[in-house]
């Protein structure tokens, strides 16, 4: 059975003052349920992440249900950190798969802009396993990916710089996204004397807070978009189980079985959406993804190859550095790309784009989603 995407919404990412989860979830919905013309509806997905941490708010499925006025339909929300948009849509397409249903929604957003920096980070850290080492040494995720690039510096000879490339071009690339939530135009220079987080990342090199909801309506009735493969695998939880700190092994592995199940190589992808939660760890999707030769992708950016006219357009909505990173929709938007990108429809189209893939990253390397689809 084949199965395909029949239609895609989104919202303005950024900061939402006047509007609700709900409000944020059902505009996006909504969207996506015009631009498929309306189908009857099997089941709705939510991707959500700290809806109730930090909002106060669960029930999504059935809020989305109901607000919809979609009747009696089955509803659930999956939760896998940074990777719960990417797991809503692998869990609509195995629902199609398995012959229950038709047609699914799959929605996935964040409130996240009403709390403070504190709040955000302590709901956050709680995709670390408690008993681990680096939760209980207080370690936080930017503390965490900081670690990875200094390692990367030291195997690599790439700098702070290179890491500046990354932050540049996705703010090049969201300048021209009217979704994106930052938009102003950035330097080389800017971006290397920002405030530092930790060090060595800066302000540009972390991926912001974000309020946004995204929505696909995932069909088995034949559209132009089709799923050449979708796959979810998980990966270690700690750093003492890593045999390299800079190999994602779920990264790796996920990618090898994508390739297999689509038929394709990495060089066969016309555009990518990289998980960028920080500058580094678009990086590392690179090199994982066989994109490049293993410490590499910084000269793989360095000389444009992920540039429009490059050997692997990369991140061309902004990426999470800077489209934003409201979490529950952050695998949905990555999505929805490369369907516009297919479609070609996308702000920073790339000519005749018939093959993408989109990569979700969940936790410091706890799950990774890749799905790949293909312009019939």
């Amino acid at each position: 059975m084949d199965v395909y995407v029949s239609g895609v919404g989104m919202t303005p990412f950024g900061k939402h003052e006047n509007k609700s989860l709900k409000d944020l979830l059902v505009e996006a919905a909504r969207a996506a349920l015009h631009d498929a013309d309306y189908p009857r509806i099997d089941a709705v997905i939510v991707g959500n992440f700290m809806g109730g941490a930090i909002y106060n708010q669960e029930i999504l499925g059935a809020i989305v249900v109901n607000d919809l006025n979609l009747g009696s339909i089955p509803a659930l929300k999956v939760e896998g950190a940074c990777a719960s948009g990417g797991i809503a849509i692998r869990q609509a397409i195995l629902g199609i798969l398995s012959g229950e249903y038709e047609n699914v929604l799959v929605v996935g957003g964040e409130k996240m802009k009403h709390a403070s920096t504190e709040t955000v980070t302590q709901a956050i850290n709680a995709a670390m396993d408690n008993q681990s080492l680096e939760k209980n040494s207080g370690l936080t995720f930017p503390a965490f990916f900081g670690l990875l690039a200094n390692r990367y510096f030291f195997e690599s000879g790439a700098t702070k710089k290179h890491l500046a490339y990354v932050a540049k071009q996705n703010r090049d690339y969201a300048v021209n996204n009217p979704l994106a939530q930052f938009r102003k135009p950035t330097t080389i220079e800017e971006v290397l004397e920002a405030k530092m987080i930790t060090d060595p990342l800066g302000l540009f090199d972390c991926s912001p807070i974000t309020d946004g909801a995204a929505s696909v309506v995932i069909s088995k009735q034949k559209t132009g978009i089709k799923l050449k493969a979708s796959v979810q695998v998980s990966g270690p939880t700690s750093i003492q189980h890593l045999d390299s700190i800079l190999k994602i092994p779920a990264i790796v592995e996920s990618g090898r079985k994508a390739y297999t199940q689509a038929g394709i190589g990495p060089e066969d992808l016309d555009v990518v959406e990289v998980h960028d939660c920080f500058t580094i760890t678009q990086l590392l999707a690179i090199e994982g993804l066989g994109f490049a030769k293993e410490l590499e992708a910084w000269k793989f950016i360095e000389e444009g190859e992920t540039g429009l006219s490059g050997k692997t357009p990369l991140n061309t909505s902004g990426g999470l550095l800077s489209r934003g990173h409201p979490i529950g929709a952050t695998g949905i938007a990555q999505f929805i790309q490369i369907v516009l990108q297919l479609r070609g429809q996308a702000p920073n189209q790339v000519d005749n784009a018939s093959l993408g893939m989109a990569q979700n990253l969940g936790g410091t390397g706890a799950y990774s989603v890749i799905h790949i689809l293909e312009r019939v």
